[in-house]
């Protein structure tokens, strides 16, 4: 048993002072006690939030961030389909062990920015020849490996990669990605499942990389088929050219498909959806299913902006990622999301709803609930006994915070805080504490590895 001794909490209600949590040696909470006389010495001086949940990654594409923006000016398609090529280059390039020295650096990184729990979006499955290797999830059980040694949760997402695009066959470039068939897929999500039970923090989701990679026949039959009782993630409606080449095929938009022909739940989470019309974003928000919003990404490749007034008017739900790791920190990527509605609409009040009028406690509320659901987490407490401690640890050092009412206190951190604000993090009862620099040794392998590949 041991205790953590907190300035402030977060609850669904509010923030409570001078709280002590009591854990077991798992890392679960035991006792929750506010107004604490906490002597000073003992207190971690810092504001505990329920920590952040990153509900979309692709971990090797870390080692790529910043490398795309260097433009031959003597082609003018620069967009997400020549960023594309780059990022293929790099997926046939990595081996096993550099695969998990880059998750590792970058699950290290999350943890210091506060995230406590990622979900990995993970479409590397095979050799450098597109063979299998022996262990059919190699590739997944590396990054099981990279979240135990940085010590975050990982919901291991193994995803169902077929096609070249809508009526086309695989091209060479993703060679290392495809499961021809929905029994070699389940094959592969078997095995995945197996390598997340080599680590208690891990556990695993369903993926369907995008309309244009998997048949629509199947993409249905798995939705309904496959298992019921782990979350459902698919990129969806990103790009422009995604959706004419869906309405050349389908006769229909993505996700307009995709409400005629999948019975959609919470277990849903849409990644992007950034092009979508007017009813298919009420059919989405109808159906109770998440999108998973990942502005720094999207930005960066030029998507296009979600329509996420309309969707919260009509009690939509969504949670952040960071997709290419262009960006980390989950506060940037909250603000990235509310200004880029702003600039808009002309309007300030966006992350609210008819019963919440403040953009900080809106926020958190969102990203915490909707963002577990994706790790397949369904509790809307953010701390409750009986439920392992995680939580992301905001200075209370800060001359502006500290001296923030409790009830305006979630505003000022979210929009006046940066990686500097960041005390440290507790996943699963132990503390991280940031000091600026990660372990040593995930450092120098990390280096070596980016030598080894010169791609820098």
């Amino acid at each position: 048993m041991k205790s953590f001794l907190f300035s402030k909490l977060l609850q669904n209600d509010g923030w409570i002072d001078n709280v002590e949590v009591a854990v077991d040696g798992n890392g679960t909470i035991t006792s929750i006690t506010p107004d604490c006389n906490i002597a000073q010495e003992k207190r971690i001086n810092g504001y505990a939030l329920p920590g952040f949940q990153n509900a979309h990654s692709h971990a090797f594409q870390y080692a790529m961030a910043g490398l795309a923006e260097v433009h031959d000016m003597t082609h003018t398609s620069d967009d997400f389909w020549s960023w594309r090529k780059a990022m293929y280059d790099l997926a046939l390039s990595i081996t096993p062990e550099q695969m998990e020295s880059i998750a590792t650096m970058l699950y290290s990184e999350m943890v210091r920015h506060g995230y406590t729990n990622v979900a990995e979006f993970h479409y590397v499955h095979h050799d450098k020849t597109g063979q299998h290797y022996s262990n059919l999830s190699e590739m997944g059980e590396r990054m099981v490996s990279a979240a135990k040694t940085a010590g975050i949760n990982i919901t291991l997402v193994p995803i169902f990669y077929q096609k070249g695009g809508f009526g086309k066959p695989p091209t060479e470039g993703q060679r290392r990605f495809i499961s021809p068939s929905i029994d070699e897929y389940l094959k592969l999500l078997e095995a995945s499942k197996k390598s997340c039970s080599y680590y208690d923090g891990a556990n695993i989701g369903i993926g369907i990389h995008s309309m244009r990679g998997v048949e629509p026949k199947d993409i249905a039959k798995i939705a309904q088929s496959g298992p019921q009782n782990i979350p459902f993630h698919i990129h969806i409606s990103e790009q422009l050219k995604e959706i004419e080449d869906s309405i050349s095929f389908l006769n229909q938009r993505p996700v307009e498909w995709l409400l005629d022909n999948v019975k959609l739940s919470d277990r849903f989470h849409l990644i992007h959806a950034t092009h979508l019309t007017e009813s298919e974003m009420i059919g989405l928000a109808n159906g109770k299913a998440n999108v998973v919003l990942c502005p720094s990404t999207e930005g960066n490749l030029g998507d296009g902006l979600f329509p996420l007034i309309d969707y919260q008017k009509n009690d939509g739900q969504w949670s952040i990622g960071t997709d290419s790791h262009i960006g980390i920190n989950p506060i940037e990527e909250l603000k990235l999301l509310d200004y880029g509605q702003r600039l808009i609409s002309h309007k300030r009040n966006i992350f609210t709803s008819t019963e919440e009028g403040n953009s900080g406690d809106f926020a958190i509320k969102m990203a915490t609930i909707a963002g577990r659901k994706a790790m397949n987490n369904f509790e809307s407490n953010y701390f409750k006994v009986g439920e392992k401690l995680n939580a992301s640890i905001i200075d209370a050092r800060s001359p502006l915070l500290s001296t923030t009412m409790n009830e305006k206190l979630c505003a000022a951190i979210l929009y006046t805080s940066d990686a500097s604000n960041q005390l440290g993090t507790i996943i699963n009862g132990k503390y991280h504490e940031r000091n600026g620099t990660s372990n040593q040794k995930i450092q120098n392998d990390f280096v070596k590895t980016i030598n080894t590949l010169q791609n820098r």
